[in-house]
């Protein structure tokens, strides 16, 4: 297993994405899980990075919005 955690910003710069907005997620229901190692310090698994680029990946919009309306149901 490979035990070697990301940073926020490490996994920010993976996903194309700003730090804050990974807060927010954390904040608002974590779709990308996390790891606490403390108190304050947050830490992302590579698995789970991969996991949700993959359950991002569409082949049309039209599938997106097919995924989209059996998870709101």
């Amino acid at each position: 297993m490979n035990r070697h955690l990301l940073t926020t910003k490490q996994a920010a710069d993976i996903l194309g994405v700003s730090q804050s907005f990974l807060e927010r997620d954390r904040w608002a229901g974590a779709q990308i899980p996390f790891v606490r190692v403390g108190k304050r310090s947050v830490r992302y698994r590579n698995k789970d990075i991969d996991a949700f680029i993959e359950s991002r990946v569409f082949s049309s919009t039209s599938s997106y919005s097919e995924q989209e309306k059996s998870v709101q149901a």
